[in-house]
């Protein structure tokens, strides 16, 4: 067998193996202990697109001056992040305190399924793709009738 052919081969075996593997990168996400309501839902929201790309997310909680005496409102922002992304991120390294940071590293959870909201609902049409309203009970489509009942009537009396 010709040595160049068989060069040739592994490269491209290699080659193969490569683009079968996913790449995963560590996202950061940097909050404060006075991070306002607007921001940090802004800042959730960008991290649930890491975890959704497949991406790690190291959330670090920066600390200064006198904010060092109080590590609870830390805490208490990482719980509120945990919280807010719910099922869709696993804990790798729980919160913890170096030196004037607090981190924390959330990895995406494969055994939870997609958002549930990160498909657009059906139920956003435009009003004139679907100009009458499906009717559940018996009650609301004798109050459709009457209704328009009372529409035909008045166009009538003008």
């Amino acid at each position: 067998m010709d040595y160049g052919k068989f060069r040739y081969e592994e490269a491209q075996r290699l080659k193969e193996s490569r683009k079968k593997t996913v790449q995963i990168t560590m996202k950061e996400v940097k909050f404060k202990p006075k991070i306002a309501k607007g921001d940090f839902d802004t800042k959730v929201r960008h991290m649930l697109e890491f975890l959704d790309e497949g991406h790690k997310v190291k959330v670090t909680l920066q600390f200064r001056g006198r904010e060092m005496a109080h590590p609870e409102l830390g805490t208490k922002i990482l719980d509120a992040v945990i919280e807010q992304l719910g099922q869709i991120a696993k804990v790798d390294t729980s919160a913890r305190l170096e030196g004037r940071n607090m981190t924390m590293v959330l990895s995406p959870d494969k055994k939870a399924s997609k958002r549930p909201f990160s498909a657009k609902p059906a139920e956003a049409k435009p009003q004139s793709l679907n100009p009458k309203p499906i009717l559940n009970t018996t009650t609301e489509m004798e109050n459709q009738n009457a209704e328009d009942e009372n529409i035909q009537d008045s166009k009538e009396a003008i």
